[in-house]
């Protein structure tokens, strides 16, 4: 069971809605649950369904099949009829009890606050069989838990195969379709549900749930029983053409994929997960279960999300919405699960941007596109720059970019704990020095393309400034390698593994033998199987293992901790240094290979967020995390398939 409790299976509907648990559907975490609707945007979610409680009934026997962790026990203990958990290609559940087979099957509809659950007895022996079925309810913020309480309504609305409950003011109404018997009101609240995962990071880990009713299903005359979740009004008799539906959409995106190795073909599916809708266009969620839309996140991953798969509109799409709200020349830096403004509080995710569009027209080379609807907002973002923006980011006298305010994060190293930022980096980081000339060089070629001499002359002069200064400036002698940051004169010599950017993006400021030393740095200090440490371990800041309360992970969250997503731009920046041999191909293709194994394990079919620094580097963080995938995807699709 310990081994099931690990591995966590996750539905998406396209909206920035969910459904998520382990193999054997015991609640982990407060994020999961059979439907986390995202009814205002993709990242206002509430978890309605928690989850459903199923008894099958054969004579005088009952036999449970849920699991749930109550105050020193798990109870019932129906993992133990649990004969199989596939993913075929959404999560199959097989019951062997007694002679027959219960086989259970959940997904979500994509475009829809949708799941559906069908149920198909095998090898019935005659005996009288019923199921039994308890829906959970939560109706909360997903972030949060809930409690037994008497402003519950527990009214249900009751009609032949439909039942529909709206327990509080101001949230959906939960629809339930199915083709049950009969349905008995129950009224009674479920207490105490441990959440093992929450404990563990320190979290509030108790819940209370509300079942309305109890549907029994009679399985002597139909082997089959359905029931469907929504906040809109469907109907049971709906679910198989949904299924059929829901193969056929997936199948499609998996044939996206930029090749046949099977590898490639799960993260193609991983991959688009994460694009969701926002109104009328599209964006990219960051992680699941509890990331929403981030500017930095989204322009890092849109390439391996959307480009290699040959899902270019897509990508248009995303690249105008975030444009949409570029605020004195900054991209935000992510979307407030709330209805409250973007937040700026980057330097790096603008930048981003500009890399974003350069690898767009490497794909489509769709000038006109850029020229009409993105040039002009680029070229402002670079004025702003120049001229100074939020937080003290502006261009110094020696061309680099600078920023930083008390208080602030403003990198991707952003951790912070109350009013503690854990890793600040304010002044001139490595990777926004190498981002701001690339973005500087995209932008030149840009207007040298569309006659616009006088953008192309000032982006050309900013750019020889910065290459000018940029290697006095970092270049640490002694260690062969970056300074993560230079401020006022102080250098900080901690190994990092932002410098690759100065290696791997299109356009780089160091020469050949420098480039080489810094990849040789980073591969014998922070190279890992599943990605690049944080920070070297003989640090004395290093944190071995990403763990505990708050303010034990966030303290270590960027300083040890492997990530994944930067596996991608050390494999790029590699290739660049050594040239795309046999040998330094077949290196290539052992770093990703550990990966392999990985997508069967944590979250099925995923790639985690993070992974402790020490071996056996077990992974943390979201089981699902956008960047993660997508720069996997890239470098299989251009530096190991191309």
């Amino acid at each position: 069971m310990t081994e099931a409790l690990k591995r966590e299976w996750l539905e998406t509907n396209g909206l920035g809605g969910f459904a998520s648990s382990t193999i054997i559907g015991l609640n982990t975490r407060r994020y999961h649950g059979l439907l986390i609707a995202a009814t205002e945007g993709p990242v206002s979610r509430t978890l309605l369904l928690s989850k459903l409680e199923e008894t099958l009934v054969v004579g005088n026997r009952r036999f449970e099949l849920s699991a749930n962790r109550y105050p020193d026990v798990i109870h019932p203990q129906g993992y133990q009829y649990l004969k199989e958990f596939r993913l075929d290609p959404f999560p199959v559940f097989t019951y062997r009890i007694a002679d027959f087979e219960l086989e259970k099957r959940a997904f979500m509809v994509h475009g829809e606050n949708t799941t559906v659950v069908e149920y198909e007895l095998r090898g019935h022996s005659g005996q009288s069989c019923m199921l039994e079925v308890r829906p959970l309810i939560a109706f909360r913020d997903y972030h949060a838990t809930t409690h037994a309480n008497p402003a519950l309504n527990p009214a249900v609305a009751s009609s032949p195969g439909h039942i529909a409950i709206t327990p509080y003011h101001g949230l959906p109404t939960l629809h339930f379709a199915h083709d049950a018997a009969s349905v008995t009101t129950e009224d009674d609240w479920y207490y105490n549900f441990e959440y093992d995962l929450e404990r563990e990071r320190g979290l509030d880990y108790r819940e209370d749930l509300f079942c309305p009713f109890v549907a029994t299903f009679d399985l002597n005359h139909d082997s089959a029983a359905t029931i469907v979740a929504s906040t809109d009004r469907r109907k049971a008799v709906e679910a198989s053409a949904l299924r059929l539906k829901e193969i056929a959409r997936r199948a499609a995106v998996r044939r996206t994929s930029p090749s046949d190795d099977l590898v490639a073909q799960a993260l193609t599916s991983a991959a688009g997960q994460f694009i969701v809708r926002r109104g009328d266009v599209n964006t990219v969620i960051a992680g699941y279960h509890w990331f929403c839309d981030w500017g930095r996140d989204t322009m890092i991953a849109l390439p391996g999300l959307t480009l290699v798969t040959g899902r270019t509109e897509l990508a248009k799409s995303i690249l105008l919405e975030f444009a949409r709200y570029v605020d004195s020349g900054l991209l935000p830096n992510h979307f407030p699960d709330t209805r409250e403004s973007p937040e700026y509080n980057t330097i790096d995710a603008t930048l981003w941007f500009f890399e974003a569009v350069r690898k767009l027209l490497e794909y489509t080379a769709d000038f006109e596109f850029v020229k009409s609807r993105l040039y002009g907002k680029m070229a402002d973002m670079i004025g702003w720059h120049v001229r100074g923006t939020r937080y003290g980011i502006h261009v110094d006298q020696d061309g680099l970019l600078a920023g930083g305010e008390p208080g602030v994060q403003l990198t991707w190293m952003d951790a912070k704990v109350g009013n503690q930022v854990i890793t600040p980096r304010s002044g001139k980081p490595v990777e926004v020095q190498a981002l701001w000339y690339n973005a500087l060089m995209i932008l030149e070629a840009l207007a040298a393309k569309f006659d616009d001499d006088s953008t192309s002359v000032e982006c050309l002069e900013l750019a020889i400034l910065a290459r000018k200064n940029f290697e006095p400036i970092f270049w640490n002698e002694t260690g062969g390698y970056l300074y993560d940051v230079v401020d006022d004169g102080r250098r900080d010599a901690s190994i990092r593994p932002n410098q690759i950017l100065a290696v791997s993006l299109h356009h780089s400021m160091l020469s050949p033998e420098k480039a080489r030393s810094v990849v040789d740095v980073v591969a014998r200090e922070l190279l890992t199987p599943y990605g690049l440490r944080t920070l070297a371990p003989g640090d004395p800041n290093y944190r071995p293992r990403y763990e505990g309360d708050q303010w034990s992970r966030d303290s270590a969250y960027h300083q040890g901790t492997v990530w994944p997503w930067l596996l991608g731009p050390f494999i790029t920046a590699y290739l660049k240094v050594n040239g795309r041999t046999e040998q330094a191909r077949r290196n290539v293709a052992g770093w990703l290979d550990p990966f392999r194994e990985h997508l069967s394990i944590a979250g099925l079919g995923q790639i985690s967020e993070i992974f402790d620094g020490d071996p056996p580097h077990a992974p943390r963080g979201c089981i699902a995390q956008a960047w993660s995938v997508a720069e996997l995807l890239r470098v299989l699709a251009e530096d190991i398939h191309d």
